[in-house]
């Protein structure tokens, strides 16, 4: 039982996070992908970037329960959106 009872602690904070802040994760890597694959069709662009966000999300959601704590979860979790997103705003997206 104890090799498996750093995993259950905090599993709704781990949750939370994966679930809210991997969707924002996935939406601003979707973004970037956009960004930096300008050459390619605008249908096929559109479509990588809507398929891109489930796998990036649910892998997201899924290894969030490898963090220690919720509180580490959230935290590092925030600071990749804050990455992703600071990426964006430099490549000049809205």
């Amino acid at each position: 039982m104890k090799t498996t009872s750093h995993l259950q602690r905090d599993w709704l904070t781990k949750i939370l996070a994966g679930t809210l802040l991997g969707l924002g994760l996935a939406l601003g890597c979707s973004g970037l992908m956009i960004h930096f694959t300008p050459g390619l069709a605008l249908s096929i662009q559109a479509q990588l970037a809507m398929w891109m966000v489930p796998p990036v999300w649910l892998g997201t959601l899924s290894l969030c329960f490898l963090f220690q704590s919720g509180a580490r979860a959230w935290l590092w979790l925030g600071v990749a959106n804050l990455l992703v997103f600071g990426g964006l705003a430099v490549a000049g997206h809205p």
